[in-house]
């Protein structure tokens, strides 16, 4: 069951539980993105036989086409020229847009750098499937990445085509992304939620506290009859006791309602335990895998 806050999937699950069906609930789970933070210098991943050799280096996507990604004014299924006017515009020039060799609809994008390179043409769908899965599961915690664009800078393939399959090529590409990414520097990102409060003037300060109270901030505050209007913001992960308290400290006179607002960074001082969190959850080691272990040497 998914839905907008605690207080939407505690009526949710009431209404099953109205309707006789006996379900078993666990504390509420907050879904988390990653992103690449800065770029890096080409790296380079052997296939499993050692016969092949991708190089591959990363950097932050440019936020406007990011976007077009998301909303699906990109991608590989539209006319192509259609997409290279719009990349056009958004600063790209004819030779990188030639060379896209995925596009990928929650906002990452695969750039064929190679020059002169033998057989890369019939090795695209093995190169791509492996940047697919790591761009569904990125390296931290295993949750979507979002913003990257990655560029395929050289491939060193064995002659023979026995050798240089999808079981060898899809996990040197797993490989040689995610050894980017972690070069490079990985941050998590979780959802902030904008929050509109109306709460009698007398009570605006106690509003404030709960928000500051939760990493939350406020906007904005605006004056409507007797009652004040509270602009904010808070994680969506601190919302799970919002309700109580924010009862608590109005005496039930406040009333709000929140929506999704953006995806922002988790701070430095949390992203070990949130980590640690997720991984735990999804039944991983708790330790993140180290960019070394991707990465080959000649």
């Amino acid at each position: 069951v998914a839905g907008m806050g605690v207080l939407h999937l505690d009526v949710a699950t009431h209404r099953i539980q109205d309707a006789k069906c006996e379900i078993v609930t666990s504390e509420p789970l907050i879904n988390y993105r990653e992103t690449v933070k800065a770029q890096c210098e080409p790296i380079m991943s052997k296939s499993p036989n050692r016969h092949n050799k991708i190089f591959m280096k990363v950097e932050p996507l440019e936020p406007q086409i990011a976007h077009m990604l998301r909303t699906g004014e990109i991608s590989d299924m539209k006319d192509k020229k259609v997409v290279s006017d719009l990349l056009k515009g958004a600063g790209w020039d004819t030779d990188t847009i030639k060379r896209v060799m995925k596009f990928d609809s929650r906002g990452n994008v695969l750039i064929n750098g190679t020059k002169g390179v033998q057989f890369v043409q019939e090795s695209t769908d093995s190169i791509n499937s492996g940047f697919d899965e790591v761009m569904k599961e990125g390296p931290l915690c295993k949750e979507q990445m979002r913003d990257c664009k990655f560029t395929f800078t050289h491939f060193v393939p064995h002659e023979d085509t026995a050798h240089r399959g999808l079981s060898q090529l899809g996990p040197a590409s797993r490989r040689a992304c995610m050894g980017a990414l972690l070069t490079a520097g990985t941050a998590v990102l979780e959802p902030t939620l904008a929050i509109e409060v109306r709460v009698p003037t007398d009570l605006v300060g106690n509003v404030a506290t709960v928000l500051s109270g939760k990493r939350g901030k406020v906007l904005d505050m605006s004056q409507k009859g007797a009652s004040s209007i509270v602009t904010g913001e808070l994680p969506a992960s601190e919302t799970f006791t919002l309700s109580e308290e924010m009862r608590g400290q109005t005496a039930g006179r406040a009333t709000w309602n929140t929506s999704f607002k953006e995806w922002t960074e988790v701070p430095k001082s949390m992203l070990s335990t949130a980590v640690a969190d997720i991984r735990k959850r999804k039944g991983l080691a708790p330790e993140p895998p180290r960019a070394d272990e991707f990465i080959d040497k000649e």
